[in-house]
């Protein structure tokens, strides 16, 4: 399949992941709303919702860029209606917003709790409502979160709970409106890295420089997402996959031209441990 023509809604599309997906997507002729905050060059942070569109539009897409924050229904709902005025409809919908914070309880104050929570669990939830009605009139739909398998082991919600439970909720979502749209035929998914993912959540939430090394490229999350966007949405559905895993089953065994530094190894990803081993 090619994804010529499909119009996908992207939250968190100005850098890291979400960007990676919506490029390789736009090789292949694909419209892109641009999902973020980012309107203007954030002092740390790389990239705005407008130097997205431009790698976007020079892959071979069509960008729109919407200044949306997740936590705010309304302007989800507006997103939504400006992506099918310019576009005509949405065929995919990837909720990769997401807020981190990998700290104990009594170091998580409750306004970044709040955060967290708001963006990850209720940002996907809204994000996902409002493209649900578009969704049902579209060919092959999709929705992916960015989240793990839910592997319950005490370190993982021992070591961040607050953190934890969010990511958990994003992945509960999916399996549950799997279900719950299954007549529609439209399919939910949870995407997750098994390696840590050169972006800038690692290089300050997980390791520094450092940490960056022992990591992959987004590009391999995007190639995953683009293989799960070409197969059949009403066979495909509530599953919580693993990127090396989608690949494989795509006939991938070599993920060297993913790593940052061919000279290491790389480093597993939060939530992949033993009870969740590499495929």
């Amino acid at each position: 399949m090619s994804l010529k023509g499909k119009t996908l809604f992207i939250t968190g599309a100005s850098r890291g992941i979400g960007l990676a997906i919506a490029v390789r997507a736009a090789r292949d002729g694909a419209n892109i709303a641009v999902i973020a905050k980012t309107a203007s060059p954030h002092p740390k942070l790389p990239g705005t919702i407008y130097t997205a569109a431009e790698e976007i539009e020079a892959a071979g897409g069509k960008a729109l860029p919407l200044v949306v924050d997740v936590r705010d229904a309304e302007a989800i709902e507006s997103a939504v209606a400006a992506t099918v005025d310019c576009f005509g409809g949405i065929d995919i919908c990837v909720n990769n917003a997401s807020a981190i914070g990998l700290t104990r309880t009594m170091e998580t104050d409750p306004k970044h709790y709040d955060l967290m929570h708001q963006i990850n669990v209720r940002g996907t939830f809204l994000v996902s409502r409002a493209c649900i009605p578009y969704l049902r009139r579209a060919e092959n739909p999709h929705v992916v979160a960015l989240s793990p398998p839910l592997n319950l082991h005490p370190q993982w919600l021992g070591a961040h709970v607050a953190y934890t439970s969010s990511k958990f909720s994003m992945s509960m979502l999916m399996v549950g409106m799997a279900e719950e749209f299954r007549n529609d035929g439209i399919a939910f998914n949870g995407l997750w890295p098994r390696t840590t993912i050169a972006t800038s959540a690692v290089r300050f939430a997980l390791g520094g420089d450092e940490g960056m090394r022992h990591s992959r490229l987004p590009a391999i999350m995007a190639d995953a997402a683009y293989a799960l966007f070409c197969r059949p949405a009403h066979t495909n559905t509530g599953n919580l996959y693993l990127d090396e895993e989608v690949l494989k089953e795509e006939g991938m065994q070599d993920f060297d031209a993913y790593l940052v530094d061919p000279t290491v190894e790389p480093a597993f990803d939060l939530f992949v441990d033993a009870t969740n081993p590499p495929v």
